[in-house]
Formats: C-alpha cells, sequence, structure tokens
C-alpha cells in the first residue's frame, strides 16, 4: 500500500477555505444553511474545469477573492444567500 499523495501548499489553502465555508455556514439560521453550503460547493466547482492546477497565479487571486466573499457573506446582517 502506497502513502496517500501530499497536496501543495496551494491546494492546502483551497481545501482550508472550503472548509471555512462550511464551517461559516453553522453560524447561519438553520433554514439557510443548505443554501450556503450549497452556494459555497458550487462557488469552487465552477472554477474546477476552467483551471489548470499549475496557474498559480490565477489560484492565488481566487483564494483572496473567495475570502473576502466569505467574510462580506458571514456577517450577521447577512441571514440567508441565494443562487442567481
Amino acid at each position: 500500500m502506497s502513502a496517500p499523495r501530499k497536496l501543495s501548499g496551494l491546494q492546502k489553502d483551497v481545501l482550508r477555505l472550503y472548509r471555512d465555508c462550511l464551517r461559516a455556514a453553522r453560524q447561519k439560521p438553520e433554514e439557510s444553511r443548505p443554501r450556503f453550503r450549497a452556494f459555497a460547493r458550487a462557488e469552487f466547482e465552477k472554477n474546477i474545469d476552467s483551471m489548470k492546477r499549475t496557474d498559480a497565479k490565477a489560484i492565488e487571486y481566487l483564494l483572496r477573492v473567495g475570502r473576502r466573499r466569505m467574510e462580506q457573506y458571514m456577517s450577521p446582517n447577512v441571514r440567508d444567500i441565494t443562487k442567481v
């Protein structure tokens, strides 16, 4: 049995942001949590096929954008989210 493949720093950052989004969704009202989780998943899946794993600049940019958006959406004033 071989050892599991090691993740790069960027891959770890992407997974950390995704987990943080899912954890932050737990802070939202019970009825809107599934929509927050679905929105986070859709945002991550949107870029999966259109981007190369080696395109570090684009990934870093999307990580910065994702962190900013997560901070905005996790404001106590935001109670629900809809996918447009």
